[in-house]
This record gives structure tokens, C-alpha cells and sequence, in this order.
């Protein structure tokens, strides 16, 4: 039985990465300089991760990446060679903020594109009023003695299916 639990104990703990192996971090820079870097880490998506910045990762490749902004900062490139670094090793994906030039135009104005689009077609299906006329008023309501005039009568489909029903 200890056995089984060993193994059993064994087994969650690899399968839960508490022995994967970490990379080791830089030590921190000088307070602006490591400023910068937080600064730059967050616009940079982790490799790995979805939707997460590289100072937002937990994982072994975010701090890899971390590293390799802190060295650039140390080194004295500055942020468009930092960033430029990054999108030509990973691509433009890397950016968590896409640049607003060629294609990407379409993620930055589809959306104000989308909006006034739908603003034309409610305006358009929208019916102005007939000059003269006023506002729609409540319509008379009819007495109880006259009784109110069928549209079924009139329709020459409801005649034929009752018709049809009453065979």
C-alpha cells in the first residue's frame, strides 16, 4: 500500500511540473533600466503562452524571453530595436498590440467600420413621417356591437386550409 502511494505521489508531482527544470533568472538591473524592461515585457506576448505577456508568464520561456529583454536594455538597444528583435524572431504575433500599418489597419478600423455600418442601415430602415402627418396616435378602438373585420376572411390561403381542414 505505501508503495502504490509513493508512486501514486510521485506521479502527481511530475505531472504537475514542481521538478521541471527553470531556467535561471538575470539578476535585476538598476531600478529605471528594470523599469524598461517591465515596460517592454508587457507589450511582448509569451512564446508559449496564449494571450499572456511575457511579464505576465509563469513559464520557463517567459523568462527566458524576460532575460533576453534585460540583456538587450543592458546592452543599450533601445525599445524599437528591442521590439524589432522580437518580431524578427518570432513575428508580428509576438506584439500583444499589433502596429497600425498595412494589413493590421483592418484589426484597428474594422470595428469603427462595423459600427458605422450599422448605424447607415438603421438610418436607412428607418421611415421618415409623410409631411402633415402626425405622430402615430392610439386607433379608436372598436365597440363591443360591431364586430371588427377579419383579415383571415380576405385571405385566399386561410379560405383554401380551412377548406381543407373541414373535409
Amino acid at each position: 500500500m505505501n508503495a502504490v502511494l509513493v508512486s501514486l505521489t510521485l506521479a502527481l508531482s511530475l505531472a504537475t511540473g514542481q521538478f521541471a527544470p527553470q531556467q535561471a533568472a538575470s539578476d535585476p538591473l538598476a531600478p529605471t533600466q528594470e523599469a524598461r524592461v517591465q515596460q517592454l515585457a508587457k507589450k511582448l506576448r509569451c512564446a508559449v503562452c496564449q494571450g499572456l505577456s511575457v511579464a505576465d508568464s509563469p513559464s520557463s520561456m517567459a523568462r527566458a524571453q524576460l532575460d533576453k529583454v534585460r540583456e538587450l536594455v543592458s546592452d543599450g538597444k533601445t525599445d524599437t530595436e528591442i521590439v524589432d528583435y522580437f518580431v524578427a524572431r518570432y513575428g508580428e504575433w509576438v506584439l500583444l498590440e499589433p502596429r497600425a500599418e498595412g494589413f493590421n489597419w483592418f484589426v484597428w478600423l474594422g470595428p469603427v467600420a462595423l459600427v458605422l455600418g450599422g448605424l447607415f442601415v438603421i438610418l436607412k430602415q428607418r421611415q421618415p413621417l409623410p409631411e402633415g402627418a402626425a405622430p402615430a396616435e392610439a386607433a379608436p378602438v372598436p365597440s363591443p356591437s360591431t364586430p371588427a373585420p377579419s383579415v383571415d376572411d380576405a385571405d385566399p390561403y386561410l379560405q383554401a386550409v380551412r377548406r381543407e381542414l373541414e373535409r
